[in-house]
């Protein structure tokens, strides 16, 4: 658990940047050659993700921003570090916008992508959260449970307080997450599928581990502010599953068309 990995003449590599730079590779890898796999453009789908990771690192940041207006007002310092403070569905949200702007203005057809694409992201999602573990961010409450994890002086936690690892939990649901959107792109009836089972999953998951969070976050009333955001994810997610079904359950999506491999 160490926010530095390691140091080589100036060169400093960070744990948690490390780790988002190990998802975001894997993500693009895997997404490229699955979407060769289902006869998808392996090339326009790298350049919807390089717009994806453009919009990620902005919505993040504008998120956190909003999240953490008042605090910043009191202190306008906490903008000069720009490696903390991202809001993960800012992240996800302005991403998508951006490779969505850009399928419209390329004249391609956005959800069969996208469908492909949010494996890797739930995947690069959970190489993230280690990054978290190591950095000591995204903390949860104190326990006294066996599981629980003593962070050192070092890291972004409480240290020598007994914590529940949220960033571990996390990441083993979103790679768990991953492989399920694998199994159901497969097997998906009609384009859009897949896409509205990662919004719901990945929004009851956030919802549930946010119970356990011990780290300060803003909130809208009883709820976290990810919690909040969530819902409507969640219901998003059930919105597109009955819209795609309703104007593309007739027709054969274009990825099952390729051999559905």
């Amino acid at each position: 658990m160490h926010m530095i990995l390691f140091r080589i003449g100036g060169f400093t590599a960070y744990s948690y940047g490390l780790m988002i730079a190990i998802g975001v590779i894997f993500a693009f890898i895997t997404s490229e050659k699955r979407a060769d796999a289902f006869g998808l453009s392996g090339d326009a789908l790298f350049t919807m993700g390089i717009w994806g990771v453009i919009g990620g690192v902005i919505g993040g940041k504008l998120f956190y921003m909003i999240v953490e207006f008042r605090n910043i007002l009191k202190d306008p310092s906490i903008l000069l570090n720009f490696t903390n403070g991202f809001v993960i569905y800012g992240s996800l949200i302005v991403g998508i916008l951006f490779a969505l702007i850009y399928c419209r203005v390329k004249k391609i057809d956005f959800l069969p992508y996208l469908d492909i694409v949010v494996a890797g992201v739930a995947a690069a999602q959970g190489f993230g959260r280690i990054g978290c573990f190591l950095a000591g961010c995204c903390y949860g409450k104190p326990t006294d449970a066996a599981f629980g994890v003593v962070f050192p002086a070092t890291g972004l936690a409480p240290a020598g307080v007994r914590l529940i690892p949220t960033q571990l939990i996390s990441s083993a649901g979103d790679f768990l997450i991953a492989l399920i959107l694998v199994l159901v792109h497969r097997r998906q009836k009609w384009t859009g599928v897949t896409t509205a089972v990662y919004m719901m999953l990945y929004a009851a998951g956030r919802f549930v581990i946010e119970f356990f969070r011990g780290d300060p976050r803003g909130n809208v009333g009883p709820l976290s502010t990810s919690q909040f955001i969530g819902i409507f994810i969640f219901l998003g997610g059930i919105a597109l599953l009955a819209v795609t079904k309703k104007t593309r359950g007739s027709k054969t999506a274009p990825e099952q068309s390729a051999g559905g491999r």
